[in-house]
């Protein structure tokens, strides 16, 4: 059972303003201003504004933490108080047993500006002057490992690093954790903070980025005839599991029930999608017969839709191809329309968002879809959110080296 929703993107520093943004089509990305892009072709990104981790850490902790691990705490904060506990930093979670109490919280990248900024200081000082918490504050897995020593969650621990698909593969995981016995409660999700000169320019030097720097809001526009790359952002999003008799047993609120999980792997290129999406739509297939559903009682996809040339007509083909017949009749969107691409936080926060729309009933729609592509001719949603009460959903997160993984989602 989802119980608890948390997260911090571009759209917003919760749950509640980033569904509104959702739900209205609002971007969050705009020019870049984290660091000097005057002479770079893109300068557009999803930043995070009005952020202050030393408000929230504090002056001397805030500097032990990568700006990745800071953005994971605050939306598992905000998760696990959306799910009814109380939270007292360093010690358990009344009510939750630590050693039943798991952390599948992974990255794409990791400390990219922890990495930075000390390879520069290196560079300028000497290899002896390198702080000596550097590592801690870079390491993946230590964005888990804070949260896990926050809320003394003594069960598993896992950080997953498959690029995009991060936060599908983690939350995947968890689930079949509790659903084989080994917890009975996990925070699951991803998180990312990789807007630095050496992350950006890497991915727009391989022309991954949009160059639409003339409309920054409306650049990432997936499925679109116009699309020209994804819009780089960061963030995280975090979800809470149960078991369902402990989530009965304190009343909780219960956002949807996680039912079905596939993962599979191109095998095919380092960037590319495979041909025809043919390693998405065998992930789509597993993901609904672990669920125990057919193509045609799907009510709604959430896209992986990174607003590439290559990725929306392959997920397209890819949904034609896991779901016949139904491909036309299920409603299917991107948000990152709105988010821009939050790499390792993206299925994160898409968990989130489908969350929302099966407690709400209302789907998002793939904003800045104005033009549509003639090779992506499914119902992808354009202009306005819709109200159709679905009641079983699917979310897609692929990654670089051809990694898929897929979640499906009902209501109670």
């Amino acid at each position: 059972m989802v119980t608890g929703l948390g997260t911090v993107n571009p759209c917003g520093l919760d749950v509640a303003s980033t569904w509104d943004a959702m739900v209205a089509g609002r971007s969050g990305t705009g020019l870049l201003t984290r660091f000097d892009s005057a002479d770079l072709r893109s300068q557009i990104a999803g930043e995070i504004k009005g952020f202050d981790g030393e408000a929230i850490f504090g002056k001397r902790n805030v500097r032990r933490l990568g700006l990745f691990m800071q953005y994971a705490i605050v939306a598992a904060d905000e998760a696990l108080r959306d799910a009814g506990f109380t939270l007292v930093e360093g010690q358990p979670i009344e009510g939750v047993d630590p050693e039943r109490f798991g952390v599948y919280v992974g990255t794409g990248i990791g400390g990219f500006p922890e990495i930075a900024e000390e390879a520069e200081h290196m560079l300028a000082e000497g290899t002896s002057r390198i702080s000596p918490i550097f590592i801690p504050r870079a390491l993946n897995n230590l964005a888990g490992g804070q949260l896990a020593i926050r809320y003394q969650a003594m069960g598993p621990s896992l950080c997953i690093a498959t690029a995009c698909a991060v936060g599908n593969h983690s939350i995947g995981e968890a689930y079949k954790a509790i659903r084989y016995g080994e917890a009975d409660m996990v925070i699951a999700g991803g998180t990312e903070a990789a807007l630095t000169p050496l992350g950006y320019g890497g991915f727009m030097t391989m022309r991954a980025l949009s160059r639409n720097n003339e409309d920054p809001s409306g650049a990432s526009r997936p499925f679109d005839r116009d699309r020209d790359g994804f819009v780089m952002s960061e963030g995280s999003g975090i979800v809470v599991l149960e078991d369902l008799e402990r989530a009965k047993a304190r009343d909780a609120r219960i956002y949807a029930e996680l039912v079905g999980y596939g993962a599979t792997t191109d095998a095919h290129h380092v960037t590319a999608p495979a041909p025809g999406g043919a390693g998405a739509a065998r992930c789509m297939q597993v993901a609904m017969r672990d669920a125990g559903v057919r193509p045609d009682q799907i009510d709604y996809i959430n896209a992986h839709g990174t607003s590439t040339p290559a990725n929306d007509p392959a997920e397209t083909q890819a949904i034609k191809t896991a779901f016949g017949d139904a491909a036309r009749k299920v409603v299917v969107s991107s948000t990152k329309g709105v988010s821009g691409h939050l790499l390792g936080a993206a299925g994160g926060l898409e968990a989130v968002a489908v969350c929302k729309a099966l407690q709400t009933g209302i789907l998002p729609p793939t904003a800045n879809l104005r033009t549509p592509d003639p090779e992506c001719d499914l119902d992808y949603c354009p202009g306005d959110a819709r109200e159709t009460r679905p009641q079983i959903a699917l979310t897609n997160g692929f990654g670089f080296g051809g990694t898929n993984a897929c979640l499906v989602f009902r209501t109670l």
